[in-house]
């Protein structure tokens, strides 16, 4: 089945007007034409995709659908205009990487500076994800590169190690658990925790070893950004388990403690993801090279 723009951009017309002659007259087209370029469309699929109405049209639950991948495919096509209209302007290639927020915030950045400074000709496009919306991201061709945190989850991607890292506890200043360096998870259980994003690695690790305990993880309080958890756990909110190097460095502008977690998993590992494929791209090579270099 074949489509046109035209025709796509009519439906698109008329469920924004609710109107057949509003959405003939915005996209410049005769009623007659219109309403025949409907007429084709919804025969080919075999479904209504408005009802017509005494006062106009209300499109079906196929008309939404379609509503939806259409703008999706305005979206991508301004992408492309976008990405294709930077090689006018010397770009030479474009990288879309997705990571996990510990990466982003522990170890990325200087690496992704790096590398733009000795390939200026290349852009570069960051996206937060979590380490299963990364592995998907990657697998299904929608990323170029990825960065999670295992376990993997889909045999279609090539890893390596990228860096290394650690969970650290992060307790208010004056807290009972604050006279130590040092603290077990089962410690920490007894009280509220601020916790990260549903989906996120270290809440879903956190989550599993509770329920391994019999214990319930009190997760009162969840948030995105690494700052805004440390100033509620600064406010006595409760307390918190983030990347070591994230918690040291938030321990320098807000009033809270960090404490090493004594657990076998508070260890971690960035890993590097690629689709699987024969060859890969060669800016997609370069910048993988990049960063399997860039810890020794």
């Amino acid at each position: 089945m074949r489509f046109d723009l035209v025709t796509l951009n009519l439906v698109l017309a008329i469920a924004d007007t609710r109107s057949i002659t509003a959405g003939a007259k915005r996209e410049h087209l005769a009623l007659a034409a219109a309403s025949r370029r409907l007429s084709d469309l919804e025969a080919r699929f075999g479904v209504a995709l408005f009802e017509r109405r005494a006062r106009g049209v209300e499109p079906t639950e196929a008309g939404r659908a379609l509503v939806r991948h259409i703008r999706g495919l305005h979206a991508s096509l301004h992408a492309l205009e976008s990405e294709v209209a930077e090689f006018s302007r010397g770009i030479k290639g474009h990288l879309l990487v997705v990571a996990n927020a510990g990466a982003i915030a522990e170890c990325l950045p200087p690496d992704l500076a790096a590398f733009s400074q000795a390939h200026p000709q290349i852009r570069i496009s960051l996206e937060d994800q979590t380490s299963s919306e990364v592995q998907a991201s990657v697998a299904e061709g929608r990323a170029d590169v990825g960065i999670f945190v295992p376990p993997q989850l889909d045999n279609r991607l090539t890893t390596w190690r990228y860096r290394g890292g650690s969970l650290a506890a992060m307790v208010p200043r004056g807290h009972v658990l604050a006279a130590g360096t040092r603290v077990r998870f089962e410690a920490l259980l007894d009280h509220d925790i601020v916790g990260l994003h549903a989906g996120a690695a270290a809440q879903e690790t956190m989550r599993a070893e509770a329920e391994a305990r019999g214990r319930t993880l009190k997760a009162r309080l969840q948030e995105r950004g690494f700052d805004a958890i440390a100033q509620l756990v600064e406010a006595g909110l409760g307390v918190a388990v983030l990347p070591a190097a994230v918690a040291e460095r938030l321990a320098q502008v807000f009033a809270v403690h960090v404490l090493a977690l004594d657990e076998p998993w508070a260890a971690r590992e960035y890993r590097l993801a690629v689709r699987t494929q024969d060859v890969l791209p060669a800016v997609v090579q370069r910048f993988v090279q990049t960063l399997r270099t860039s810890e020794s």
